[in-house]
């Protein structure tokens, strides 16, 4: 079993871990993380990118203030928020630790990272260390959805079924047509949305695959006609997708998505990535061209 592979099977173990500590009344996350009313940027590269764009949805949608979401290298400088939360597995991206300097005494900054003797937790006022669910593999798969797990968690999000879904996930065999599947085009609406992008990034990362992403009433606005007889059409939102399975179907595609939680969706994305990069001889825990943190010189 390769470090991908044992990382994608411990994930509901470290989804019932990362719940219990947002939901520890005593414990550090609730100090940590924003507080209802504030406005908030949330920053991260990559897939630490994607999960913010997920929690500031979420965040908006409960009603807990004005929430944006960055790439690192991208925040305006000059808007003004109450606190930014950095997403970073490593705790030694570049962007993120320029980013935490240069708003360094004007903005409270809070770190969520695998790592706790990180630079990051050093450059922040605050930090939520999540070293349990740290990867030995580039792709991160465990670290994504534990960080959205407790996020969701601290936003009071109902998940006494992730860990069953999770698990489910886990055992049932995947469909030999995904496998074979040429083209996938992730579909997500509102806080899945980032849930898609960051599905159609493991693709990318583990089995080099032509993937693409989008909010799923913008496929019919051009990507739909990338659509065809090897295409996979997947949805990764709660409840039915604005795309009529009948609209996918007439292009020669196939739809998929097996209406769990969202997290435990991308649990069989992930899974799916391993297999395709298996056939295609490639190493999932050693994509081509990827290093585990991006320390620009």
């Amino acid at each position: 079993m390769s470090h991908t592979e044992a990382e994608i099977a411990s994930q509901p173990d470290c989804w019932r871990r990362a719940i219990a500590l947002a939901r520890d009344p005593e414990g550090p996350v609730r100090a940590a993380l924003p507080r209802a009313g504030e406005r908030v940027a949330v920053v991260g590269c990559g897939t630490s990118w994607f999960i913010a764009q997920s929690y500031a949805a979420l965040r908006e949608a409960a009603g807990q203030g004005e929430t944006d979401a960055f790439a690192a290298s991208e925040m305006p400088l000059g808007r003004a928020y109450d606190r930014v939360v950095a997403l970073s597995r490593s705790g030694t991206t570049t962007e993120v630790l320029e980013l935490l300097g240069a708003v360094r005494g004007r903005v409270p900054t809070t770190v969520v990272t695998a790592v706790p003797d990180s630079p990051v937790v050093g450059a922040a006022d605050a930090a939520v260390v999540l070293d349990f669910a740290d990867e030995r593999s580039v792709v991160q798969t465990r670290w994504a959805t534990t960080e959205l797990a407790l996020l969701r968690a601290h936003l009071g999000a109902p998940l006494e079924h992730l860990e069953a879904d999770g698990e489910a996930a886990l055992a049932e065999p995947l469909p030999g047509p995904l496998v074979d599947a040429g083209q996938f085009t992730f579909l997500g609406r509102g806080w899945t949305y980032g849930v898609a992008q960051e599905a159609a990034l493991k693709m990318r990362e583990a089995a080099g695959a032509w993937t693409e992403a989008y909010p799923a009433k913008e496929y019919r606005h051009g990507p739909i006609s990338v659509t065809g007889p090897r295409s996979v059409v997947w949805w990764l939102g709660e409840g039915a997708s604005d795309v009529a399975d009948e609209e996918i179907t007439r292009t020669g595609g196939r739809v998929a998505g097996f209406g769990r939680d969202p997290l435990a969706e991308l649990v069989v994305v992930q899974r799916l990535a391993v297999a395709i990069a298996a056939a295609r001889g490639l190493d999932p825990d050693e994509p081509r061209h990827l290093t585990r943190s991006v320390i620009l010189g």
